[in-house]
């Protein structure tokens, strides 16, 4: 997984990693999330790499849950890696709907000393 974060640090001037590398990262970082922050009121998404459900409270079933935070792997990984937080986020693309979406920034950054 260490092989992606100079590319998420800065995308402009290092290559993209392997697919598989990325897909690594987005899915070990998610599940620490999803083990940090268990519960099942908010969705994270990072297509088509990975989904969980996290964050204490009332919990979905069926369909499209009420508080999903969506975005690209890199959006993804630079919010989970502390370069940007959810306002970033939001600037860089991701989707963030529902009441309780935004909690997701208490649990956030998942890794540190990046």
């Amino acid at each position: 997984m260490l092989d992606v974060w100079p590319w998420v640090k800065d995308p402009e001037n290092e290559s993209r990693p392997s697919r598989s590398a990325v897909a690594a990262a987005v899915r070990l970082t998610t599940a620490q999330l999803e083990q940090d922050a268990p519960g099942h009121s908010v969705e994270v998404r990072v297509p088509p790499f990975a989904a969980v459900q996290c964050i204490e409270g009332s919990v979905h079933r069926r369909g499209t849950p009420p508080n999903v935070v969506q975005c690209d792997a890199l959006t993804w990984l630079r919010l989970a890696g502390g370069i940007i937080d959810l306002d970033g986020a939001v600037t860089a693309g991701a989707e963030v709907s529902g009441a309780h979406a935004g909690d997701v920034s208490h649990w956030i950054p998942v890794v540190r000393g990046i």
